[in-house]
């Protein structure tokens, strides 16, 4: 076995979206664009109700996928195919947008911490049309595999013959939340050519292995490259990590705001669709 030893290690940097939410971003940015399937990865944390209570109000997506993991807080999730949900600690949420959707993302709380990830994964040309799915998964139906005092819960994916709480996803994606006491390690054998990436957001780890391996702080991402196994150890205390990978779809990719096509004409004609009202 080979290990996927860091290839670039990007800082989280702090935006705003939706009607100001504060945010910190570690893919969709100029110093990361994309991942092949990945396109964005969000970490809102921030118990200063001003920098998040707006949220998120009614907005379109087209062409990708949406996954919300919240930590603590909670939101609540709507849209104009009449699903309807409420994210609490621990609760994961996939959306497919496909051909179009518009929904609201709005916190259900007026003070606390708000905290939580979302990843865009990208759909493959012949899916970018498909029509819409929702999946609400509670955490007391997401799988955890303890390993010692390793402790992982598995969104999506499969670990020591468990496989996910998310199922029927085209890039065939990993989704782990890592929990590794200090000096603890994690080693998972990722499918071959999967791209793959390690964001820290507690402590920090040594990642990878040998010479290779690198530090990697909090609010930090690891891309992993080539290699068929993940390594992680726990570094100066307790930390915890997200490790991600899926199959890269290898297509043009064309963003404007929340649509993600393949060509130009493809945008335009998503803008059309939503000003004329054809996200039904």
């Amino acid at each position: 076995m080979s290990v996927c030893q860091p290839v670039q290690i990007v800082t989280a940097h702090s935006v705003t979206d939706g009607a100001g939410v504060h945010l910190h971003r570690a893919i969709g940015t100029p110093h990361l664009e994309d991942l092949d399937p990945f396109l964005l990865l969000d970490e809102f944390r921030n118990d200063d109700p001003a920098q998040y209570i707006a949220g998120f109000p009614d907005h379109p997506h087209r062409g990708i996928e949406t996954v919300t993991y919240m930590l603590a807080g909670a939101m609540r999730h709507g849209d104009n195919q009449g699903n309807a949900g409420r994210l609490g600690p621990g609760d994961v949420q996939w959306m497919t947008a496909g051909r179009g959707i518009v929904h609201s993302e709005m916190p259900e709380q007026e003070k606390g911490l708000l905290w939580g990830f979302q990843l865009w994964v990208n759909l493959a040309a012949d899916r970018k049309m498909s029509a819409p799915r929702y999946q609400e998964i509670k955490a007391a139906d997401i799988p955890v595999v303890t390993r010692g005092d390793v402790i992982v819960k598995v969104i999506a994916g499969a670990l020591d013959g468990v496989s996910g709480a998310i199922h029927g996803i085209d890039v065939d994606p990993t989704y782990f939340d890592v929990a590794l006491p200090d000096g603890a390690a994690f080693v998972h054998e990722l499918p071959a050519g999967h791209a793959a990436f390690a964001y820290v957001f507690e402590g920090a780890t040594e990642t990878g292995g040998g010479d290779g391996a690198s530090r990697v702080g909090r609010g930090h991402l690891a891309v992993l490259g080539s290699g068929d196994q993940v390594r992680l150890r726990a570094k100066g205390g307790a930390a915890r990590v997200l490790v991600v990978a899926g199959r890269p779809l290898r297509e043009p990719i064309v963003r404007y705001g929340p649509f993600v096509m393949n060509t130009r004409e493809q945008i335009v004609q998503a803008i059309d669709d939503f000003r004329a009202g054809r996200f039904t």
